[in-house]
């Protein structure tokens, strides 16, 4: 069942979303060649304790870590770790949830370490956009087949393609709500938006193909060429004049 929130229930939720695109943009600050991907948790960690918030991830069915930093081929899930290094060049995703006690947000960002190959250029920049023609469209009475359509019909004409394994959904009192947010659909199929409506829009993309496959980790998703992969990602509301952005 799809829950409605009130306006006080998204102003509480923006309030959250701004602390959380905060401590991406300072944790991804933060990332330079030659420190760990495990000593971004900890900056993000310390950040958290600062803003009086908890991790969403950590725990949730056994994920290890209090946030996801997938990097190149890796396109979600991962998990940091002391022996994964960065370098220049590499891509690197940051996916970050918070929990302040009533509700959850969700938001990320994926960006290049230096200057990037074109091709890594060309993928965070069709990402990046995807996101943002889908936000653009979001209002009520429109369905949910439309976001799906947004993201994949730019996506597969600028020459990539949208993983289908994995869905955006709705959030609020729980990190995981009704309905899923698929990145690829039909227009004017599947549920309709109405106001007050929270969900996590989040395109995920490959180059080549969007089969991917998990790690023996249990967690780490990479596409299955090894290619490179981009996930970009906003937590937003439904309201009368069209779409808020929650984690701007």
């Amino acid at each position: 069942m799809v829950k409605i929130k009130t306006s006080q229930e998204i102003k509480l939720m923006r309030k959250l979303g701004k602390i959380t695109s905060l401590i991406i943009k300072r944790v991804a600050k933060y990332a330079k060649p030659g420190i760990s991907t495990k000593d971004l948790e900890i900056q993000a960690n310390i950040l958290m304790e600062r803003f009086k918030v908890k991790p969403a991830f950590l725990g949730y069915k056994g994920f290890p870590s209090s946030l996801c930093i997938s990097l190149n081929e890796e396109l979600i899930h991962g998990i940091p770790s002391p022996e994964k290094i960065l370098k220049k060049g590499d891509l690197v995703s940051i996916d970050l949830g918070l929990y302040d006690g009533s509700f959850y947000s969700d938001c990320t960002y994926s960006f290049s370490l230096g200057r990037p190959s074109s091709l890594a250029e060309d993928l965070l920049r069709v990402g990046k956009i995807a996101l943002k023609r889908a936000i653009a469209i979001i209002k009520p009475k429109m369905k949910i087949g439309d976001i799906g359509y947004t993201i994949q019909s730019f996506v597969e004409r600028a020459g990539f393609c949208v993983v289908k394994q994995f869905v955006g959904h709705g959030i609020g009192r729980q990190l995981h709500e009704e309905p899923e947010v698929p990145n690829f659909g039909r227009p004017s199929e599947g549920l309709e938006l109405k106001e007050g409506m929270t969900l996590a829009i989040e395109p995920m993309l490959a180059v080549e193909s969007a089969e991917v496959e998990i790690l023996e980790d249990g967690w780490t998703v990479v596409s299955k060429d090894r290619n490179l992969c981009v996930h970009f990602e906003h937590t937003i509301a439904v309201t009368k004049k069209g779409c808020w952005v929650l984690t701007a």
